[in-house]
């Protein structure tokens, strides 16, 4: 697949997911409307400012197109996919407060506490988080809802996403090993992308005994790894406006990254690695090369 059909997928992906989470917004007016309640009314807009602020979506993505190459509907992963997005949100939006990474910037914008107050913040990804699970359960088949609800529990909390937030902002009072600094991240980043990936296996029909599922598990962890590697390199090579976030924030405030035993080139090559990992896992299945050119895709974001 070449970098023109990746990128006209990732949009096509984007738009159907962003069309779902404009219904649930719908859905979410209409609630409000009917109980004239303006404060709900804001507590929307908050969510909204953030949910709908764009990005690359690359989370949901994966939920569609995993599914779609172990023959699903794109459709029925729809659910899933929008469940992911929401966590993923309500993750940046309090990963940006002043008490944990104090960002004022995040997908080209002021965060969402330097436009609504933390407190709205803090409610907004509180709501958007539980929601998420009330999404991914309403989905058709029973059996997949509660498969992808417990999955999804399990990667955003305390043994997954949350687990490796609290991991992070110890990492600013210490330094770690290596070896610490990669559970960390397959906690914070991957768990989140590696639940995408089998969500979308779930959608088209596959459970954990499947083979399937650990060829697609262990593309994940790569992937999800690779990801921060790449974005420990961008944190200090990327211009800002082209990052979409803050710049060199994590050098000033003295966090354990990659960059802390890797140069930016080894680093490189070590996403690269993962990467090839990544590709050689799923290779056999993914017959179009959409999974593959997405892996490439991340990793070149650095090169």
């Amino acid at each position: 697949m070449t970098y023109e059909q990746l990128q006209a997928r990732l949009r096509h992906d984007a738009a159907l997911v962003e069309s779902a989470l404009t219904t649930r917004a719908a859905q979410f007016d209409s609630l409000s409307l009917l109980a004239n309640n303006e404060q709900l009314a804001a507590l929307k807009e908050a969510q909204d400012y953030s949910l709908m602020a764009g990005g690359k979506r690359i989370r949901p993505a994966l939920v569609l197109e995993v599914c779609a190459v172990l023959g699903g509907e794109c459709t029925c992963a729809l659910p899933f996919a929008c469940a992911v997005e929401m966590i993923h949100t309500y993750s940046l939006i309090h990963d940006d407060l002043p008490c944990m990474d104090n960002d004022d910037l995040r997908r080209g914008k002021p965060t969402s506490h330097k436009v609504f107050g933390e407190a709205t913040a803090i409610l907004a990804g509180d709501g958007l988080l539980t929601d998420a699970f009330g999404v991914a359960a309403s989905h058709a088949d029973e059996k997949k809802a509660l498969l992808a609800t417990r999955t999804l529990a399990a990667a955003a909390g305390s043994i997954g996403m949350v687990g490796g937030q609290m991991m992070d902002m110890r990492g600013e009072c210490e330094r770690y090993s290596l070896a610490t600094l990669l559970q960390l991240h397959a906690r914070k980043t991957g768990a989140l992308i590696c639940a995408a990936a089998q969500l979308g296996a779930i959608a088209a029909g596959y459970e954990p005994q499947h083979k399937e599922w650990q060829a697609i598990t262990t593309y994940a962890q790569c992937i999800g790894l690779a990801f921060q590697v790449v974005d420990d390199i961008l944190d200090v090579t990327a211009d800002p406006t082209l990052l979409g976030k803050s710049k060199g924030k994590d050098t000033a405030e003295n966090k354990t990254t990659f960059l802390t035993y890797y140069t930016v080139d080894e680093a490189r090559e070590y996403a690269r690695q993962l990467t090839e990992r990544a590709i050689a896992a799923i290779e056999q299945i993914d017959q179009q090369g959409i999974l593959c050119a997405l892996a490439n895709y991340l990793a070149e974001r650095v090169f």
